[in-house]
């Protein structure tokens, strides 16, 4: 199930997102209240999806992200982070850097070189903490598609990551949130990440150093988590800049695609 957060018109609101079976067109189906919440339910009320504008499917009260959690990456990024470590590496990002799938990406000023990361993102389904290992599934609502977005000179600078993490606009999500996949099935698939077309990532998850379960049992050790709060699992590796102008685009296998472009604010 593909549940979206969109808008039309003035109204915002969620939907199950589905293909007509007559025309092959993708329609989203609104549904009254949140998923995250409980209590849903079809108002009968659809659209097709080109007519309406997809939202970042969730907003959450923080994403947490881990750095370093492919080998690859690690490698080509230890000048700048170290090596890698025996426990995952988690920072956050605030949620005013949360962006929709389609929209801008800000390249700031005050940096020279910001660069994509193109990730699989965990979305939380209800309050947890201390999560054993096989007990990761039943935290999670579904799986979407995530840009850690990053400044890569001022993580280097800064010596640690908060100002590079968390300008506004980078961390985007979407088209929509995934549910319904088991965790077996989430384990082996491809993240891609193109820039105007070509590849620039192209990994899979089962490369993942600390797999799901270790990712939310570690966090959860020390970190409450809450219903719609999002996980970014790392990136592999490829990283490189995104310049004014160009689109960025990333697609996690199975659950879809996001493109934003890079732009200077007003």
């Amino acid at each position: 199930m593909r549940i979206a957060r969109f808008a039309a018109g003035d109204d915002v609101g969620f939907g199950v997102v589905d293909t007509d079976a007559d025309s092959g067109e993708e329609f989203v189906a609104r549904l009254s209240g949140h998923p995250l919440l409980g209590d849903i339910k079809p108002t009968g009320e659809r659209a097709k999806l080109d007519d309406v504008r997809l939202l970042s499917p969730v907003l959450p009260t923080k994403v947490v992200c881990i750095g370093k959690n492919y080998a690859e990456h690690v490698e080509e990024v230890k000048h700048i982070t170290g090596e890698s470590t025996e426990e995952p590496v988690v920072f956050l990002k605030p949620s005013t850097a949360v962006a929709g799938p389609y929209d801008p990406i800000f390249h700031p000023q005050v940096s020279e070189r910001v660069d994509h990361e193109g990730e699989l993102a965990l979305v939380i389904s209800r309050p947890c903490r201390e999560v054993p290992r096989e007990r990761a599934a039943d935290v999670i609502f579904g799986y979407t598609v995530a840009n850690d977005v990053t400044a890569r000179d001022l993580q280097q600078k800064d010596k640690q990551w908060t100002r590079a993490k968390g300008f506004d606009s980078f961390c985007p999500l979407g088209p929509w949130i995934t549910a319904g996949l088991s965790l077996e099935e989430v384990q082996d698939l491809g993240v891609t990440t193109t820039v105007d077309g070509e590849v620039r990532q192209d990994g899979r998850t089962s490369q993942l150093i600390h797999d799901i379960p270790d990712i939310i049992s570690y966090v959860t050790s020390f970190m409450t988590l809450l219903p719609g709060d999002v996980v970014l699992t790392g990136t592999p590796a490829g990283i490189g800049p995104i310049e004014v102008g160009q689109e960025v685009s990333v697609t996690v296998e199975r659950l879809g695609t996001i493109s934003n472009r890079v732009v200077t604010r007003d």
